[in-house]
């Protein structure tokens, strides 16, 4: 059952209620008894994430939810052959001519 917030436009009194969605809105204030008892536009109290649930969530014998979305795309797939990097992909630099050695000092 859903929690309504009420208040009170003749003397502030705020109230939250448990009611059925079927039950009369209230409008008799139960600290004053003036007929100014409004229901209030509240936020809701909870938030619906990820893909949501299924008939087969809970069955039995099925298996357990699967992690998260953001988990299984962060982790590579150990099937799928790693791609070369840049630095592999590139045809290696020309080798350059070697420097002639010094000739050996004369002793004397």
């Amino acid at each position: 059952m859903p929690i309504y917030a009420y208040k009170c436009e003749s003397c502030g009194h705020a109230k939250d209620v448990l009611q059925k969605m079927s039950d009369e809105p209230l409008s008799v204030c139960p600290a004053c008894g003036q007929p100014s008892f409004r229901k209030q536009l509240t936020a809701a109290g909870f938030q619906l994430k990820g893909s949501g649930w299924y008939v087969t969530d809970f069955r039995e014998g099925s298996k357990p939810a699967a992690s998260s979305g953001s988990d299984a795309a962060s982790t590579p797939k150990a099937d799928k052959p790693a791609e070369p990097t840049s630095a592999a992909a590139a045809p290696a630099p020309a080798a350059a001519p070697a420097a002639t050695p010094a000739a050996p000092a004369a002793s004397s």
